[in-house]
This record gives structure tokens, C-alpha cells and sequence, in this order.
């Protein structure tokens, strides 16, 4: 295999176990000679879970890092912990989101309180500029961030629903923070994945009959892997994709490119 990360280092965000799409990012970044830290809820349950995950993933005593993105000192004290450990990193990987699972429904969204709007919006989208906001300073030129989105962000989705809101609004903040750090020479990219089960999928309402609605109208016919968004994710990390920034890449069998 051709190491197109070879001497990259990086930090993953959203590791929860050996399902996340966080997890098969890193593993492909590692495969392709990557360094990686990973970043993980406080407290000890949330870091043995992670540990856990990726050691079974065939990592030895990973580097972790606590960090709740919804906290700026957190955030503050992770990226400190960061540039003390590996000095500057050339990628950072989000793929954090969240929303109350009781207005994850279908036919619920007319009923999501405004605290629950807000804690989704600002986990879920304003993490990303957070994250950017101190971790840039340590990232080296030619450095590349990419988040993970979902076609329920740009088109309605029932039972997605605020965290439809959610995405949208992260994808605008890709946007506007490509434009922003495009002259320190870091580029920001999202990835668009098709329904997988992972632990986050499986709380949406009605998410088994999306993926048999994905076998049918896809023009693959069928569902993706983790593990093609994990190698999607390595282009966007890698110098391949140097001249590729703001934009979101669907990684969907192209089920969005259909429209009846």
C-alpha cells in the first residue's frame, strides 16, 4: 500500500467504539503511515470506552486526550496538550454530533424545544470553528481539517430533523472556514457519508428503512462502508487533495444524485 500519509501527524475527534466512522478514518490515516492522537470525552467511563475501541483496532497504548468540545477552556486545554505532544499536527478530523435522541422522530421536529436546537447546533457545527479556532495556530502549512456531514443537511430527511439543521449549518461554517484559513495554507473539507450503523445512526427515527431505501434507489444499489469514508477521508487529507478546499464530498453510493 502506498503510504500517502507518511510523516502525518493528527488528531481524531469522535472515537466510541469500533463502529465509528471517527474509528475508520483512523485506521485508514494509519494505514497510510499516519500519526494519530485521538480526543475523547472527560471522564474515565468515556476514555476506557475509547481506549477500548481503538486498541482493539490493533493501536498499543494510544495517545488520548480529553476534550469536550461544548467547553472553550476544554477545548483550550486540549489543543495545549496537543502542541506539547507532537509539537504541530497536519490534520484534524471532526466527527462529533449531537442531539436529543427524543426529537430524533419522525414527525417531531415542530415540537424541538429551543435548548435542545441550541445544544445541537452548538455540538454539532460551532464545535467545528472551536476546534479551528485553537488548533490552527499549531497546524503546519499544507494542513487539512475535514468533518462529516450527512445528505439530511441539505435535503429533508423525517426523523433527522434538528440534526438536519445541524449539518446544514456546519457545511456553511466549512465554507466560511476555508475561506478564513485558505491563506495559512490549511484547507477544510466535509464529507457527506450515506447511512452506516454506527451508535449516533441508530438513535435517528426509521434509519432501517433508509438503508433499504438506499439499496433501491442509489445507483449503486446498494449501502456504503465505513471504510469507504475512512479512504475518502485519507484524499482529503493527504497532498492529493491540496488544491480542494470548501467543499463537501458525498460518499453515498451517489444517492443524492437521484431525484424520484
Amino acid at each position: 500500500m502506498s503510504c500517502l500519509l507518511e510523516g502525518k501527524k493528527g488528531l481524531v475527534f469522535g472515537v466510541a467504539n469500533d463502529r465509528s466512522i471517527a474509528w475508520h478514518i483512523a485506521r485508514q490515516a494509519m494505514q497510510h503511515g499516519a500519526v494519530c492522537g485521538f480526543a475523547c470525552l472527560p471522564g474515565e467511563k468515556n476514555e476506557r470506552r475509547a481506549r477500548k475501541a481503538i486498541e482493539e483496532g490493533g493501536v498499543t497504548n494510544p495517545w488520548l486526550v480529553p476534550c469536550d468540545v461544548s467547553n472553550d477552556e476544554s477545548v483550550h486545554k486540549a489543543a495545549e496538550a496537543v502542541r506539547y505532544h507532537f509539537q504541530n499536527i497536519d490534520f484534524l478530523v471532526h466527527s462529533v454530533a449531537y442531539a436529543d435522541r427524543e426529537f430524533l422522530k419522525i414527525g417531531s421536529f415542530i415540537n424541538t424545544p429551543r435548548q435542545v436546537f441550541s445544544q445541537a447546533l452548538d455540538i454539532s457545527a460551532y464545535s467545528l470553528l472551536a476546534l479551528a479556532q485553537k488548533f490552527y495556530p499549531i497546524m503546519n502549512p499544507g494542513a487539512s481539517i475535514i468533518c462529516m456531514s450527512y445528505y439530511g443537511g441539505d435535503k429533508v430527511i423525517p426523523g433527522y430533523n434538528v440534526m438536519g439543521v445541524a449539518k446544514s449549518a456546519l457545511e456553511c461554517v466549512t465554507r466560511y472556514l476555508a475561506y478564513d484559513l485558505g491563506d495559512k495554507a490549511i484547507r477544510v473539507n466535509a464529507i457527506s457519508a450515506g447511512a452506516i450503523k454506527t451508535l449516533s445512526s441508530m438513535a435517528v427515527g426509521g434509519i432501517d428503512t433508509m438503508f433499504e431505501h438506499t439499496e433501491r434507489k442509489a445507483p449503486l444499489k446498494r449501502n456504503i462502508t465505513a471504510e469507504e469514508v475512512g479512504k475518502t477521508a485519507v484524499y482529503l487529507l493527504s497532498d492529493l487533495s491540496s488544491g480542494v478546499t470548501g467543499e463537501t464530498l458525498f460518499v453515498d453510493s451517489g444517492f443524492n444524485i437521484v431525484g424520484l
